[in-house]
């Protein structure tokens, strides 16, 4: 997968997919996330985002959550 890229969630465009790589923060941020799904490993498809710092959407499974901008900023996804 040398061709994938990595961006944060919050870089995504609206509509795209990816594997969740890794989360940088700490336990309390990984445990958060881990409780809304968000997890290495997992499929991510960003819905949309608010204008500016606003909160962003994404869909795990059939499932859609919204998270903080500070939190999607730490959710690392390899595109490709």
């Amino acid at each position: 997968m040398s061709d994938s890229k990595q961006v944060t969630l919050r870089q995504m465009q609206a509509g795209q997919s990816g594997i969740v790589a890794q989360i940088q923060g700490g336990h309390g941020l990984i445990s958060r996330l881990s409780a809304l799904g968000i997890r290495p490993g997992k499929k991510i498809t960003k819905v949309g985002s608010m204008f500016m710092r606003g909160p962003v959407t994404v869909q795990l499974d059939s499932t859609q959550v919204a998270i903080s901008f500070g939190m999607a900023n730490k959710v690392i996804v390899e595109l490709g």
